[in-house]
């Protein structure tokens, strides 16, 4: 005696079209894992804090004590929180990409826009705008061991004064 399987009474495209949506979730599904992966081996995510003992803070910069560098989907979300040079709190944040572009910041009162630029796998450049004119610029680095990040910034204050500092941070 035959059973009477579902499946075999099915239309003939019907199993085809019940497969699409499994193999489009597994592609989600692998995309967002690569993109993790691809986060996760970047030497720059994850949080950092200052290391005032290694760093040369000068006149009229600000003092960030953590920075904190996360995946944000296919982005990249930055969180700075210190002490501004008027010895005010600072919190702000970016989220973007390390393409060169400008997107916008929130919170700096110095900078409205930033741009990130990977040089290579453990160096970026930067550059932040206040009003479509370049305020500030610099270089990031990650140690080798992945342990330390160096930041020299060279810009100007908000007075106008010109002020160069260069920041070593220790991840956490």
């Amino acid at each position: 005696m035959r059973k009477n399987v579902w499946w075999k009474n099915a239309h003939p495209y019907q199993e085809k079209t019940m497969m699409k949506p499994k193999a489009i979730m597994l592609a989600v599904a692998l995309f967002f894992v690569g993109i993790a992966l691809g986060f996760a081996e970047n030497p720059h995510m994850g949080k950092w804090k200052l290391n005032p003992a290694k760093s040369d803070l000068g006149p009229g910069a600000p003092k960030n004590t953590t920075v904190v560098y996360e995946a944000a989907g296919d982005k990249v979300r930055v969180t700075v929180d210190g002490v501004g040079s008027d010895g005010k709190p600072i919190h702000n944040e970016w989220t973007g990409r390390f393409d060169g572009k400008d997107y916008p910041v929130t919170g700096d009162a110095n900078s409205d826009e930033r741009s990130y630029t990977k040089i290579d796998e453990r160096t970026l450049g930067f550059n932040f705008k206040k009003g479509g004119k370049r305020v500030a610029g610099g270089r990031i680095e990650v140690s080798a061991d992945g342990r330390h990040r160096t930041v020299t910034v060279r810009g100007l204050g908000p007075e106008g004064k010109k002020f160069m500092s260069t920041t070593v941070y220790d991840k956490q």
